[in-house]
């Protein structure tokens, strides 16, 4: 009887570990495809444009893309294209304003 209830709680152990790295992949399989052309790029950079000109201050590429409500990558694209442009200027702590 000792022998299994050993076995049981061995397992449940078991089952515990295997779930957690399923977890973390799950978290990590998570993708954004972005539509890389001149227009969808440029709508991008509107939004980053926007977003910046309403805070009336410097933010970070995170703080941008919670503002304009798009993702990273979207809004690096956007910074790309305004940086090209001479719309913006990169200032200290990884933070960009308009020019």
């Amino acid at each position: 009887m000792a022998e299994k209830k050993a076995t049981t709680a061995k397992k449940a152990t078991e089952t515990k570990e295997t779930k957690a790295p399923a977890a973390k992949k799950a978290a990590a399989a998570k993708k954004v495809e972005v539509a890389v052309n001149a227009e969808n790029i440029g709508f991008k950079a509107g939004d980053v444009y926007q977003a910046l000109a309403a805070a009336k201050e410097a933010l970070t590429v995170e703080g941008i893309a919670k503002a304009a409500k798009i993702s990273a990558e979207e809004t690096l694209l956007g910074l790309g294209w305004l940086f090209k442009e001479g719309k913006l200027v990169s200032v200290e702590d990884n933070k960009v304003a308009l020019a």
